[in-house]
């Protein structure tokens, strides 16, 4: 896609996330793989940015900016670290913008500014031991008092941001049915139990979390709770797409680089046929994946529905990471193989992109569900 299509707004930040990127994530980005580092003071300078709440109002402490932008910025974090990057998409994408669409007037007012700012981290806890892409079959139990306060207990499992948020949307079974509820990370009864070793993403946490007869604030309406969670990832989709775009241009820039400066056989390997097809699929199919990106963007941000889109975005988008870092490695050779240059991390950052916010499983169905209807349910 080119940046001829983008306004001069989204040009602008697109620009300062890349600058940010460049200068203050990638030089850091190894150590923090290394050493399974969560940089939480950058967070506060990308609140200083405007970054953290950048397609949040300003009423409510956030940078005023369309979806589309946020993409941009997704992408450009991400081609730096995929780690920094999925900390905002959960952030932002899974825990403010649902609040966003779903809260009180009262609720948004107290709770956005703060996350807006970097002061703090928000969280998105759906998943469960034994409720991951069937999100219906939770166990976490809401019991509603008279005075309608919400008491929960129960545990999630592989929480982005869970050891350091200070604010969950948290799902549970209640009278009426599955609701979201708003958790304090100091309220009573609640606690992070486990910091996930992982394969990648290693300067992003991914904790599982118990509550005990915790307080919860009811987020929307008594048994809607499937209803914004499914929302909520539909316009999740689309910003692990971008991370997705993000960690194979990462990856082809260092492939394009590579082949023009290692010298094999008398000079540049970029000489050679086989490298320049390889390098040239990996363009094309990166490309292709920020179209069907950008696509599902603009579809959300003009309020159109984005159910397919988002899901077809996610689907190429993250098969393409996975694909495209694997030949970044096969450019590179034994070098790739190795922790001298970033390949790798690239390659095992990119997988995960096939697994969250729904398996590339669960984006064939949704797919063919839009196309069959009701015959694709039997």
């Amino acid at each position: 896609m080119s940046l001829a299509e983008l306004t001069d707004e989204q040009r602008e930040i697109r620009d300062m996330a890349r600058r940010f990127a460049d200068e203050r994530i990638a030089p850091q980005a190894a150590g923090w793989d290394r050493e399974h580092t969560f940089p939480r003071e950058l967070f506060s300078e990308m609140g200083d940015l405007g970054l953290m709440g950048i397609c949040v109002p300003e009423a409510y402490g956030g940078a005023g900016a369309d979806y589309l932008s946020y993409v941009l910025v997704m992408e450009e974090l991400s081609r730096a670290d995929a780690g920094v990057g999925v900390t905002l998409a959960v952030h932002l994408g899974a825990g403010m913008l649902p609040i966003l669409d779903w809260a009180t007037e009262e609720q948004k007012q107290r709770v956005l500014p703060p996350l807006a700012s970097g002061e703090e981290l928000c969280a998105f806890a759906l998943t469960e031991p034994e409720a991951g892409s069937d999100a219906s079959a939770l166990r976490t139990k809401a019991v509603v008092g008279e005075d309608g306060s919400a008491r929960i207990t129960g545990g999630k499992q592989w929480i982005t941001n869970g050891s350091y948020a200070s604010t969950f949307t948290v799902f549970a079974k209640a009278a009426e049915g599955i609701t979201a509820y708003l958790v304090r990370g100091d309220a009573e009864g609640f606690a992070v139990t486990r910091e996930e070793e992982k394969m990648g993403l290693n300067s992003s946490s991914t904790a599982d979390i118990v509550l005990e007869d915790t307080p919860g604030e009811l987020l929307g309406t008594a048994g809607k709770g499937m209803r914004i969670a499914l929302k909520t990832l539909d316009g999740g989709r689309i910003g692990i797409g971008a991370q997705a775009v993000g960690i194979a241009q990462a990856a082809l820039e260092l492939a394009t680089s590579y082949a023009k400066e290692r010298v094999a056989f008398g000079g540049p390997i970029g000489r050679f046929q086989a490298i320049q097809h390889k390098l040239a699929d990996m363009q094309t199919e990166i490309e292709a994946a920020r179209a069907l990106v950008w696509r599902a963007a603009r579809l959300k941000d003009a309020g159109l529905p984005h159910t397919i889109e988002g899901a077809q975005a996610k689907l190429f988008a993250s098969g393409v990471a996975r694909r495209q870092t694997g030949e970044a490695i096969q450019v590179l050779g034994g070098y790739g193989y190795t922790k001298e240059f970033p390949a790798e991390r690239f390659y095992r950052d990119a997988k995960i992109t096939e697994i969250y916010e729904g398996t590339s499983e669960i984006q064939r169905l949704v797919i063919a569900r839009g196309l069959l209807g009701d015959v694709a349910r039997g």
